[in-house]
């Protein structure tokens, strides 16, 4: 169908940071930023500086929903469980002030052990690495 319609078709792998679906989410967080140049950049320098900011603020100063809204900096600076739990003590203590305003539990802030783009592909690739160890240590 797609031969017939003339387009022309991918061979990349799915789930990859590459992939379109990571890509397409990449480049909306980018649009929807205030500073996005909506009309272009005047130069590649231009380009660049704004790349260059765009991707220290996702870094820094973006709180990602996949690693309970700290920033990657925080994360792996290990910053994230400090603020994880003030979360929950702040989430606890409102409950406690207002109990009729929550229907169930607070929002889950426990922090997150291993955090993969890729969960099923880690599974695969851990268990052939575990077989190939054990088959190595047998010969």
């Amino acid at each position: 169908m797609l031969h017939w319609l003339g387009v022309q078709p991918s061979y990349s792998r799915p789930r990859v940071s590459d992939d379109n679906a990571y890509a397409e989410s990449l480049f909306r967080t980018a649009k929807y930023r205030p500073e996005f140049p909506a009309q272009g950049l005047a130069s590649l320098q231009d380009a660049q500086a704004w790349a260059a900011e765009f991707v220290r603020w996702y870094n820094v100063e973006h709180r990602h929903s996949g690693i309970r809204y700290v920033s990657p900096q925080q994360r792996h600076a290990g910053e994230d469980q400090a603020v994880l739990a003030a979360r929950h003590a702040l989430y606890l203590h409102a409950r406690q002030r207002n109990p009729k305003r929550w229907s169930g539990n607070t929002r889950d802030w426990s922090h997150l052990g291993v955090v993969a783009l890729n969960p099923e592909r880690d599974s695969v690739v851990n268990t052939a690495a575990s077989a190939a160890h054990t088959q190595n240590k047998a010969a």
